[in-house]
């Protein structure tokens, strides 16, 4: 989780910013999906030209490097059609690898709830800050975006779904963060104009969840891409047992990111998990979802979430009383189907966010299943 702490550090040194370095506005018209969106999972909207003043100069010395904000189309964990936004960075570097160009579709770790959140509203100079109220968000996803560029490949970094468009943000939902990225995937293809690309996902923390079930989900939801691996680093596999983990860490109120993501798709959930919230752990669930990672971390380090109960125990033991919550965690359990490409997961023993174990049962899930691991 070494990328949400360095957010904390930069968040608190730039508290400070006036109303002429924010953006007032989270979302912007670009963002707004047409009331009726295509039922063509990947197809291109709109996009958007956008210069990289934090990126590198291009192969030729160009400064700054061009890339395009892109509204795509994707679907929820029901199918519906839903609007998501990304980022595309298409490169002139020769690809030093074997074969033709490939696409990477960057799955992005944890940056928030909010709208502003979104990475592709942080890319053109890595820091999107807004005043109403005052939030900053750090793009994460930079190093990595432009190590593959350096490396010629072409670039898609996806927002997810209700991160910048609307709705609320169904943070490590596994269908709708799969769905997100394949599509990505689509979408990116579709720009460069050749459908056969192919393709690997990257992805660490949260990210590595998403590209662990679009690793997974690929041969059913997007048969036609051409995966040719995923790198998973610190996936969140088994969601219970991370969020067991991450209570009462520096990034505690990320339980509350998935909580609210959870009602977002379930609505009759809210009312049975609001009869075992005080009025104070309801307020703080309404502000983490307008929060990003780094203001999260500033207002509420090391959150305990038996402090937002009626009863005094962890908003997990709550919900553990709640048969249909119990089916919502479960559903988002990463490894009960067969990636059709490599996967390489990565993890560390001391990791205490997101734990060894649970990755490494994923590793040896899939391998009981025939997969290149």
């Amino acid at each position: 989780m070494i990328g949400v702490a360095v957010t904390a550090v930069l968040a608190s040194s730039l508290t400070v910013l006036g109303s002429s370095a924010a953006n007032a506005d989270p979302v912007d018209d670009f963002y707004v999906p047409p009331v009726q969106v295509v039922d063509d999972p990947g197809a291109v909207l709109r996009t958007q030209p956008m210069s990289l003043f934090a990126a590198l100069p291009g192969a030729d010395g160009a400064y700054p490097v061009q890339a395009q904000r892109v509204l795509y189309t994707s679907r929820t964990q029901d199918d519906t059609p839903v609007g998501v936004s990304g980022t595309f960075i298409e490169t002139e570097v020769p690809w030093r690898g074997a074969g033709p160009r490939p696409t990477i579709v960057v799955a992005p770790g944890t940056v928030g709830q909010a709208d502003q959140c979104a990475p592709s509203r942080a890319f053109p100079t890595t820091v999107n800050a807004v005043t109403q109220p005052l939030s900053i968000s750090f793009n994460q996803e930079l190093l990595s975006s432009t190590l593959w560029g350096s490396m010629g490949a072409n670039v898609f970094v996806t927002d997810y779904i209700g991160l910048g468009t609307p709705g609320v943000h169904t943070y490590v939902n596994r269908v709708e963060q799969a769905h997100a990225v394949l599509d990505g995937a689509r979408a990116a293809n579709e720009l460069l104009g050749d459908t056969d690309a192919p393709v690997g996902i990257w992805g660490y923390s949260q990210g590595g969840g998403a590209a662990a079930a679009a690793a997974e989900l690929a041969s059913e939801y997007a048969p036609e891409v051409d995966l040719k691996g995923t790198w998973a680093g610190a996936p969140t596999a088994d969601l219970l047992e991370v969020l067991k983990t991450v209570d009462g860490t520096l990034i505690g109120g990320v339980i509350g990111y998935a909580l609210n993501g959870f009602v977002e798709r379930d609505p009759s959930l809210l009312p049975l998990v609001e009869e075992r919230l005080t009025d104070h752990g309801k307020a703080v669930l309404n502000d983490l979802s307008t929060q990003c990672i780094g203001d999260t971390i500033l207002k509420y380090p090391f959150l305990r979430t038996e402090s937002l109960t009626a009863d005094g125990k962890s908003m997990l033991e709550n919900l553990g009383t709640i048969p249909q919550a119990g089916r919502i965690l479960e559903a988002q359990r990463i490894g009960r189907s067969t990636p059709n490409a490599p996967v390489m997961i990565t993890s560390g023993l001391n990791d205490d966010t997101v734990p060894y174990g649970q990755a490494r049962q994923l590793a040896q899930d899939w391998c009981g299943r025939g997969a290149t691991v």
